[in-house]
């Protein structure tokens, strides 16, 4: 009985301990602090620049081409191998137009196939929100069951096609 009544009482000080206002011992939290002195500067050089030069016509570097595709979506689609769903569930890069952002493959069923989402996407690849396997085609949908993109395998852990704006598209791990 002793010991409850002391976790009573200590829990009661606690609470009313907690209702008090502190005070900082007169301190006035209402002014403001003195402004701080600026730093010194040294000195300013002043002198001639160099002239400039005139660039050379053939001193600019080549301009940066596409890198060439590896095969034609035809001939990719021929070389491919089978694909199993569960091959394919689980977090994925999705890389399309230059940005990357991931993919999460599930095999829950969803309208257009089996649930998908994404975070961190853009473009079309912002409305992934199914998935299906078609033959050896990774079919990417939107919520509404309308296709989005259609990927082969490439290599292992990756697959490349292009969304149905012609946009080309990767998932890989």
């Amino acid at each position: 009985m002793k010991m409850q009544t002391l976790l009573v009482a200590a829990a009661v000080a606690a609470v009313l301990g907690g209702c008090q206002r502190t005070s900082f011992g007169g301190l006035n939290t209402q002014q403001q602090p003195a402004p701080l002195m600026p730093a010194p500067v040294g000195g300013v050089q002043s002198g001639q620049l160099a002239p400039p030069v005139a660039p050379q016509p053939d001193a600019f570097p080549a301009a940066p081409t596409a890198p060439a595709e590896t095969a034609a979506p035809e001939v990719a689609a021929a070389n491919a191998p089978e694909l199993t769903r569960e091959a394919l569930i689980g977090r994925w890069s999705a890389g399309t137009g230059g940005s990357s952002c991931d993919v999460f493959l599930s095999l829950t069923k969803w309208t257009g196939g089996y649930r998908a989402a994404s975070r961190g996407c853009v473009g079309n690849a912002a409305a992934i929100a199914a998935w299906d396997v078609q033959g050896k085609q990774v079919i990417l949908a939107d919520s509404s069951g309308n296709q989005i993109a259609r990927l082969y395998q490439s290599a292992s852990e990756r697959y490349d096609g292009s969304t149905t704006s012609g946009q080309p598209i990767s998932l890989s791990r």
